[in-house]
């Protein structure tokens, strides 16, 4: 009994190992063949058949920015005519198909956000204001890659009566210089009362704006813009120079604006 009980082990464990030998032998095979099958799929989706067709697709387009890439080029001031004003055009953000920036004029300081697109070697541009002023409206540029110093473009305003507006800007960094302008000694030491009693009120005036010309202001009124917009010197930077001003220059403008008064007062007894 112990023998056939042995021999019928045996007849199972040769079974078993020609049971998987011939599955090894129907695998390998199968798997070689589906690894044909597969090249012949990728062979067959390449119309072309060149290898370098085939690379071509799976590159990236050469003017494709890479995902939030920042481009630094682009970024800063461009100032320029803008009709009868004086515009500085501020870019703070570009990239990833994206841009920021302010526009200054005419006495106001306006936000804009738009689409960047890099086309055939040229960022172009189209940002609009928030449009909850009556002088907003949708700014359209191109600025050179190769050549970012200048800005090239137009505005329209919101409302559709207006005409549209061309622009040519020149990039030009705001800069403060305390030693511009007909009276620099304002922003430059303490003044004393033989420096403005002799003066009339107009070149009181245009002393005391001088100073917030030098930081950047933007002038609401369009007689003081006329007045500084046609200096190289300056730039339209801001809205709000409270913070800028040194404490020479606020000492300065207190003393021009009594003097101011005087000449109000007593102008016409003494000729002025």
């Amino acid at each position: 009994m112990p023998l056939k009980i042995g021999a019928a082990l045996d007849k199972i464990l040769a079974m078993n190992h020609i049971l998987r030998v011939f599955v090894v032998a129907i695998i390998i095979p199968l798997a070689m063949f589906a690894c044909k099958m597969n090249r012949a799929a990728i062979s067959a989706n390449d119309s072309s058949g060149d290898p370098a067709a085939a690379a071509i697709r799976i590159q990236p387009s050469p003017d494709a920015a890479p995902a939030g890439e920042v481009i630094e080029g682009i970024l800063g001031s461009y100032v320029g005519q803008f009709g009868d004003n004086k515009i500085t055009l501020l870019v703070t953000k570009a990239g990833d198909g994206a841009i920021s920036g302010r526009s200054i004029v005419g006495g106001n300081d306006r936000p804009f956000d738009g689409t960047l697109n890099l086309e055939n070697g040229t960022y172009v541009v189209e940002a609009r204001e928030p449009g909850d002023h009556r002088d907003d409206g949708v700014f359209k540029f191109q600025i050179a890659q190769s050549d970012p110093s200048k800005v090239e473009g137009t505005w329209k305003a919101n409302d559709t009566k207006r005409a549209e507006k061309s622009y040519v800007l020149e990039r030009k960094k705001f800069e403060y210089h305390a030693n511009v302008g007909n009276w620099p000694q304002a922003s430059q030491r303490l003044l004393k009362a033989k420096d403005v009693e002799n003066l009339v009120k107009g070149e009181l005036e245009f002393m005391r704006n001088e100073i917030f010309a030098r930081h950047g202001y933007c002038f609401a009124k369009k007689e003081l813009r006329q007045q500084f917009e046609n200096e190289d010197w300056y730039v339209p930077n801001t809205v709000n120079i409270k913070g800028f001003l040194t404490d020479i220059e606020k000492k300065n403008i207190a003393l021009i604006k009594r003097y101011e008064k005087y000449a109000d007062d007593y102008g016409d007894e003494y000729g002025r």
